[in-house]
């Protein structure tokens, strides 16, 4: 499986695309707000107001989520302007980045209607604000802009996803992801591509960022030391449950079920944190850990539904991720199938336990 090629999500409006399946990510993105201000007002201070402030969103994705990043970056600024006086929004530069096969086509639809709906929600200016946005495809693990060009990084829920399908020299049998039941040497061939992963982009980013520029960055990790922990591991494990039935019933070969992964590794906040201060280019501003529910529809509900439907809401999400790389792998005829059997798994397990992701998310400076 070539990562660059499959790892997006559905594009679309259907009913398993993301846009309409990713109001976990949504919520997410606004439990960080205070981080994301917090490191907007300090740069823009450091600057000493600059007239050009230039971000870029790592992993955006499409849908309602992408650009809500950019209007919180341009309501933030905004209010930060006028609580020291200074009048005038800078102007703003906003790369959305993500892998070629995004839907950068929706994001670009979308923008019209954004601009009209955040001038009616800042004060600094009663015309569209002066912000620019360009689209920038490519993998996060190369480098992606000029040096010295960038005064703000954002990524959320993006960095977990890995580079490539890390290299196994055993066969990690009956699973899709890590696990209890995975051999050692996959568990220690994920921990390492993560690691490499995240030194490669940190290096990049440094050089991509002016000094004493900032990034904020969420990730989907845990709070164990063990990567096996089923507070990162457990979703996958269920999914490999539908999967695995499938073969016994000869639905699926069983050579092709063995030869899949998932291409993903959840960190702790240690692991983060070695690797921020092994790379050396930024100083660790804020490191926080969050917790958020499987089913992100329940916590929003005065009335939460059924486990059955909570289930199907949390079948609809996790297919609107990983139905491009199943798809690819198996084809098209087990799609229906697997996510039926998943809904179903997920309901009996979300009856009897909690089951809830864990945030990783770090605030940095760039060093002088």
């Amino acid at each position: 499986m070539e990562v660059t090629q499959v790892l997006h999500m559905n594009g679309g409006a259907g009913d398993y695309s993301y846009s309409n399946n990713s109001l976990l990510q949504r919520i997410v993105i606004s439990m960080t707000k205070p981080i994301m201000e917090e490191a907007l007002t300090n740069l823009y201070d450091a600057m000493n107001f600059p007239k050009t402030l230039t971000m870029a969103d790592l992993g955006c994705s499409s849908g309602s989520n992408t650009l809500l990043v950019a209007s919180e970056f341009i309501k933030i600024l905004d209010k930060i302007t006028q609580k020291v006086g200074h009048g005038q929004l800078p102007e703003m530069q906003i790369y959305l980045n993500d892998l070629p096969n995004n839907d950068f086509n929706a994001i670009f639809d979308s923008l019209s209607k954004f601009h009209l709906n955040i001038t009616t929600q800042i004060t600094s200016t009663t015309s569209s604000p002066p912000c620019y946005f360009s689209g920038v495809a490519g993998s996060f693990y190369t480098r992606l802009f000029p040096s010295n060009s960038i005064h703000f990084f954002h990524s959320s829920y993006s960095l977990m996803w890995l580079s490539q399908i890390p290299e196994f020299h055993n066969t990690n049998k009956g699973n899709i992801y890590m696990s209890r039941t995975s051999p050692t040497s996959v568990i220690k061939a994920y921990r390492e591509q993560f690691h490499k992963d995240f030194l490669v982009f940190l290096n990049c980013r440094a050089k991509e960022m002016v000094s004493g520029g900032r990034m904020v960055l969420t990730i989907l990790g845990r709070r164990s030391s063990d990567p096996r922990s089923k507070e990162c591991c457990y979703i996958w494990e269920l999914l490999a449950t539908a999967l695995n039935d499938m073969v016994l019933e000869g639905l699926i070969e069983e050579g092709k079920m063995d030869s899949f992964d998932i291409p993903q590794y959840a960190p702790s906040a240690k692991e983060v944190s070695t690797e921020v201060e092994k790379e050396g280019s930024f100083g660790i501003d804020r490191l926080e850990v969050s917790e958020v529910n499987w089913d992100a529809y329940a916590d929003n509900c005065p009335n939460p539904p059924k486990y059955a439907e909570r289930a199907y809401n949390v079948a609809k999400y996790m297919r609107a991720v990983a139905e491009p790389m199943l798809l690819s792998h198996f084809g098209e005829s087990i799609i229906d199938e697997v996510f039926l059997r998943y809904k179903n798994i997920l309901a009996d397990r979300m009856s009897k336990e909690k089951t809830t992701f864990v945030n990783v998310t770090i605030s940095m400076t760039r060093k002088c």
